[in-house]
């Protein structure tokens, strides 16, 4: 999946320190109405610089990707129309390749078939991913209102 899945990249500890302070200092500046910015360039070693146009949302995606860097957390950049290998999608979730495969065979995720490969869509995947967090949360609720009930003191 060249060009479509770029590998993650893991800030340095220096690199998390000047995200954090980039992040810092950015946050005020990003307007929350405004379609576009204009931001000016200017290299750290001199020279005028240049003034850019950019989308508002743009500048608020690397507000983010600066406050995870400035965690020490690896970010990677994803287009929402990606398709995923099967060990991509495990990745993403935090759980097996064979855990995805029959998660797939029992169709509760969509995907298409490359060839003899398994692709998945990434907004499909996050459907899932969303639909599993859904379906966690209203069995806690359910359980929370158990033990109230059952007057369980917990």
């Amino acid at each position: 999946m060249a060009g479509v899945v770029e590998e993650a990249v893991a800030p340095t500890d220096e690199e998390a320190l000047i995200a954090k302070e980039s992040s810092r200092r950015l946050a005020p500046l990003v307007p929350k109405a405004a379609p576009t910015v204009r931001v000016q360039f200017i290299p750290a070693d001199a020279g005028d610089g240049e003034i850019v146009e950019l989308p508002t949302s743009a500048l608020q995606l690397l507000l983010r990707i600066l406050t995870e860097m400035s965690r020490g957390n690896a970010v990677t950049l994803m287009p929402i129309h990606a398709q995923l290998t099967t060990q991509q999608a495990a990745e993403l979730l935090g759980v097996s390749r064979p855990f995805i495969i029959k998660e797939l065979k029992q169709e509760r995720i969509r995907y298409q078939m490359v060839g003899t490969h398994r692709r998945i869509a990434y907004r499909d995947l996050m459907a899932y991913r969303d639909r599993c967090r859904r379906a966690h949360s209203e069995a806690m609720d359910e359980l929370v209102q158990q033990a109230q009930d059952l007057n369980l003191g917990y």
